[in-house]
């Protein structure tokens, strides 16, 4: 599976722009200032998460979401179902060069000439830069911050890709798909697979599943290959974890080693 470094984004303009986001999106959008991000995502009634993005406030009336993985077209053409007379426009751009820029605050988004920049901290993202480049993908899976593959859209539950971690969940504001299930998970636990950094022997592409003793028990979701390390997040069952913990490697079925350097809650 190759990456894509395009830029996807939908942009949500008018005066329910906001209230329309809140009512269908997992994070707190009405806490988001103009010049900010958020981690958000969309999920189904099950839970599962069907888009994960960067959500940036550009003005009172107008939000823009980077897709982490999928398609902004489709996500679009099923979100136009929930508008009814609500006052928000849905438009998705042209997909533009995604490249990494300077250091810059995380959370803080601006627009640059005709490009917008997300801070991450000691880098930034733009959406709109010169060309593509992935030097921001082995920083992000050092922050447990993913990126999903198509196969992995619509299979995931918030907290196994640590969302809660990154506050793209809210459990004080009003209902939204799947609320009712991950305030569930969120209270009472239950949740059997968890995001992990881990290390890879070989390259293997972002979306493959890997099985250990015949169980699919590992699903890897970004993997950067570009240095002699290979870093890549993964969501492994807990049943695996805890067979491997004393020693923080796990053989593969497939022959690919992997090597777990960090691992998170929901």
């Amino acid at each position: 599976m190759t990456t894509d470094h395009t830029a996807h984004t939908l942009l949500l303009e008018g005066a329910d722009a906001t209230a329309f986001a809140q009512a269908q999106f997992s994070s707190n959008v009405q806490s988001l200032a103009v010049g900010t991000w958020q981690f958000g995502a969309w999920l189904d009634a099950q839970g599962r998460v069907l888009a994960l993005f960067h959500l940036a406030r550009l003005a009172d009336d107008a939000l823009l979401l980077l897709l982490r993985g999928g398609d902004a077209t489709s996500m679009a053409q099923s979100l136009q179902r929930f508008v009814f007379r609500s006052k928000v426009k849905l438009t998705v751009p042209e997909t533009r060069p995604l490249g990494t820029g300077p250091a810059l605050e995380t959370y803080a988004a601006h627009r640059e000439a005709d490009a917008y920049v997300l801070g991450c901290g000691d880098h930034s993202m733009i959406i709109g830069a010169p060309q593509s480049d992935d030097a921001w993908r082995a920083p992000q899976i050092r922050l447990g911050w993913p990126w999903l593959p198509n196969d992995a859209l619509g299979t995931l539950l918030p907290q196994a890709i640590s969302l809660e971690r990154l506050q793209a969940v809210a459990f004080d504001k009003g209902c939204y798909p799947g609320q009712e299930i991950v305030a569930r998970l969120h209270y009472r636990g239950g949740l059997k697979r968890h995001m992990h950094c881990v290390v890879l022997s070989q390259y293997v592409a972002g979306g493959t599943v890997l099985h250990r003793d015949g169980e699919n028990g590992i699903r890897l979701l970004d993997v950067d290959g570009r240095d002699a390390s290979i870093q890549a997040l993964a969501v492994i069952d807990d049943g695996l974890m805890h067979a491997v913990e004393n020693v923080g490697r796990i053989d593969t079925d497939e022959g690919v080693s992997l090597h777990v350097t960090e691992s998170w809650p929901a």
